[in-house]
């Protein structure tokens, strides 16, 4: 037998808070996202901003006439070190130029198939993929390829994500998602399971399940293309309202863990929400966090969190994967695991237990009064899944493998 000392959740995350008295160019920043050297760009109504850390890089057309446009709507930092924006007027990529850094334009002249820049994303190859009023346009780093009406729906693309085998999955404001296999446009929209054809956003993970934020809440795709699973309550609004938790965006850390900004127009209320060990957490004002109006979100190489918002930007730093520690002791095994796994503590009872799969989904659950437990899992799909046990009134969470 295994004995492990017991894990706890711990939310006490620091907040660290950047407006304009510390350096910003605006505190509205419409979109923000990390680069391979872990600078911080951000996106605003008066230009582009970089922070290393310690200094603040300024560009705008007065002193870069190559840039479109002052408004920066999305920014996306490449693998490659490249830096990409779009604006209302096209989009342009930052490359060095014999004097110095310079903005590339590049707008529907060139071959994009809008102007109105929706997002910027970069595929497994390094071809960048913009999404526009227009449709979708692949850049190759040479030449030009877009896809629109009727392959793409007509009101454009917010945002593509790429599966383990290289298809592209496109979200649209209007019109759900298509799947691209490189010849085939498949929808899945409202008459296939989405709650809503407004998609804000998708994101795919490492076992191809496509987490697609809708202008309600969160619905997630499997790998098979077939189930559907939908995280509602996401972050909890105060005073509680209703269940409506629109999604701004969509991100995923080192762990596994998805992170999610959530944005209630109506109500001027919004925080950030992330899904750890099957469970959701969030971040409100009230925590820290410079402002309720997410717009945008991105992760450093430290699992730091960058929030985008109408009022400044926080860093959330000091975020547990699901851990920290205690002094209860629990037996788990075997782990992994193939038709039974087992809990025993020494002398603290076992209040209730949950299992959750990876999507967050409830598998199984139990709330007798006990020292041990026994769950079969013959029967569940090789993966990953989190036991979520109440002991001596403290929230435990554990990862299990199921072979």
């Amino acid at each position: 037998m295994i004995l492990i000392i017991l894990l706890t959740i711990n939310l006490n995350a620091q907040i660290v808070n950047y407006t304009t008295a510390n350096g910003l160019i605006d505190n509205y920043i419409e979109c923000i996202n990390v680069d391979i050297n872990d600078n911080v760009w951000f996106g605003s109504a008066n230009g582009v901003q970089m922070y290393d850390g310690v200094n603040w890089i300024t560009y705008d057309q007065a002193n870069y006439p190559g840039m479109l446009s002052n408004n920066i709507k999305c920014i996306t930092t490449m693998s490659n070190g490249d830096i990409w924006i779009g604006t209302d007027f096209g989009a342009n990529q930052l490359v060095s130029g014999v004097s110095g850094p310079m903005w590339l334009p590049y707008t529907n002249s060139n071959g994009l198939a809008g102007n109105q820049i929706k997002s910027i994303d970069e595929d497994p190859n390094g071809g960048v993929w913009i999404g526009t009023n227009g449709g979708v346009s692949y850049f190759d780093g040479n030449t030009w390829i877009s896809y629109s009406s009727p392959d793409i729906h007509w009101s454009g693309v917010n945002s593509t994500s790429f599966d383990s085998n290289g298809d592209k999955w496109f979200a649209s404001p209007a019109g759900g998602v298509t799947h691209f296999d490189g010849i085939n446009f498949t929808v899945y929209d409202t008459a296939d399971g989405l709650p809503s054809q407004a998609v804000r956003d998708i994101l795919i993970d490492n076992q191809d399940n496509k987490w697609i934020g809708t202008e309600y809440f969160m619905s997630v795709l499997d790998q098979t293309n077939t189930s559907w699973i939908e995280h509602i309550e996401m972050f909890t609004l105060l005073p509680p309202h209703d269940s409506i938790n629109p999604v701004v965006d969509i991100e995923i850390d080192s762990y596994g863990s998805i992170w999610t900004g959530i944005y209630v127009d109506y109500l001027g209320e919004g925080g950030i929400a992330y899904l750890n060990a099957g469970q959701w957490n969030d971040y409100h004002v009230s925590d820290g966090l410079v402002g309720p109006n997410i717009k945008d979100l991105s992760i450093d190489s430290q699992n730091n969190i960058w929030v985008a918002t109408s009022t400044g930007v926080s860093k959330i730093t000091a975020v547990p994967s699901n851990i920290s520690n205690t002094d209860i002791e629990l037996t788990i095994f075997p782990n992994p695991c193939s038709d039974f796994i087992y809990l025993t503590t020494k002398e603290t009872r076992i209040k209730s237990i949950a299992l959750y799969d990876n999507l967050g989904r409830l598998i199984y659950t139990n709330k007798k009064d006990r020292f041990s437990y026994s769950i079969e899992t013959t029967n569940l799909k090789s993966g990953v899944y989190f036991l979520s046990l109440n002991i001596s009134d403290a929230v435990v969470r554990k990862k299990i493998i199921k072979e």
